[in-house]
């Protein structure tokens, strides 16, 4: 990153383009949950505090809506946490205005093929445009073509389908085909100036993409797309340029609210992209730190901390082999004890409510994020190579992890 980007007040500007006709926010994950529903309810835009002027001064706006909005229905079993929120809920996107919501997620279908329709008729009522999920898989992976100010977008949205939630035959979201969005972006290609890629997955709360994430996304910026935007992991990943394609592998959480004191679940940005005939103009970033009430934009001293961190995060993704041995600190810090434990919970699970620790088992297996975690894990651990990873990837990891907002002078570093 350090010989690729060049920020200036936190821009990076595409020297093949010039100056943007038209600029988009695109934000991660959205939910009225927890400590934000009932301010999500009753002052719906209060919960972006300061960053609202930032949304608002963008031309369009996207958000990745990350539960079903809907006034009733029965939860679906999964392996993991169900979330909904009102429809009246809705007040809290369509004030700010946000036109374009993202459902390639793990939650958007916690209440069922009704909680979906519920709320894509919600959507559609609010006049809200959409994409990444659908009765079959041709309306779930179609892309969305938008216009501003004369610029026509083509946007492509996808996720991993966990707990089996890809759409086939029956309704779903877009699952993990990156070849199939490869080819799409080299489709829609011709038919507009540029091309946005937004996709729901890798592992959580860790500072790197695994490798089948960054291998994907690579794949994609060489089929042709413009911009491509991460989010998932709940935490802030770095950013990689591969061929002037800017690649943001997770930008944090957004209106999500988590109810813990780790630093790095409370840090998060969007991103500013313009764009004009040619494609991709720049990008800009806003980082923010979540509160209890609302969120914060960084400033002053943690804004360049944030800047500082970011940099360093980003180095190791210019190379695959670093991007690999920055996962081995993953697997380090995971371990024999955090494979036997998590095995532990499954067979736990399968002994008081068989069919909980059948999805969990069945999620590891199906779902790239876990199956990719597990087999590298049990293979490093087969050939004695579990602890052998770089320092520097290892340390950070713990640090993602780990540290608390508690702890004194982050932003003085």
């Amino acid at each position: 990153m350090a010989d690729q980007i060049a920020w200036q007040n936190g821009t990076w500007r595409n020297s093949r383009a010039g100056k943007a006709q038209t600029e988009i926010a695109i934000c991660s994950d959205w939910a009225p949950i927890r400590g934000f529903e009932q301010i999500m309810l009753k002052k719906p835009l209060s919960v972006y505090g300061d960053l609202l002027p930032e949304l608002q001064d963008a031309d369009m706006r996207v958000v990745n809506l990350e539960c079903p909005l809907a006034d009733h229905g029965e939860p679906v079993f999964k392996s993991g946490a169900v979330f909904k929120g009102k429809s009246a809920h809705i007040a809290a996107l369509t004030q700010v205005p946000f036109e374009i919501a993202t459902l390639a997620n793990n939650h958007v279908f916690d209440y069922g093929h009704d909680g979906f329709q519920m709320t894509r008729d919600l959507l559609d009522q609010k006049q809200i445009q959409y994409l990444g999920a659908g009765d079959n898989r041709d309306e779930a992976t179609a892309p969305l073509v938008v216009t501003s100010n004369r610029i026509r977008l083509g946007l492509i949205n996808y996720s991993e389908g966990e707990d089996l939630t890809a759409a086939g035959n029956n309704s779903g979201v877009s699952g993990w085909d990156p070849d199939h969005v490869a080819s799409m972006v080299r489709k829609i290609r011709k038919d507009v100036h540029a091309v946005i890629v937004i996709c729901h997955a890798g592992v959580e709360y860790i500072p790197y993409p695994p490798p089948y994430v960054a291998d994907a996304f690579r794949r994609i910026a060489e089929a042709g797309a413009d911009l491509i935007i991460g989010h998932h992991p709940h935490v802030p990943q770095g950013i990689q340029i591969h061929d002037q394609v800017p690649i943001c592998y997770s930008l944090g959480n957004f209106v999500f609210y988590q109810p813990v004191d780790l630093l790095w679940r409370k840090i998060g940005y969007f991103v500013k992209a313009g764009f004009n005939e040619s494609g991709l103009s720049h990008i800009r970033l806003v980082p923010y730190e979540i509160l209890n009430t609302n969120l914060r934009c960084l400033q002053n001293e943690k804004y360049h901390w944030f800047f500082k961190r970011l940099k360093d995060l980003s180095s190791p993704l210019d190379s695959f082999a670093q991007t690999k041995a920055a996962w081995y600190g993953y697997l380090r810090y995971y371990g024999l004890n955090g494979f036997r434990s998590e095995i532990k919970a499954i067979m736990d699970n399968f002994d008081k409510e068989p069919a909980k620790g059948a999805a969990m088992f069945r999620n590891r297996i199906t779902t790239m994020q876990h199956n990719q975690h597990l087999t590298d894990t049990m293979s490093r651990i087969i050939d004695g190579s579990i602890n052998a990873a770089p320092k520097w990837a290892y340390d950070r990891v713990v640090e993602w992890m780990t540290r608390r907002i508690s702890d004194t002078g982050w932003e003085n570093e």
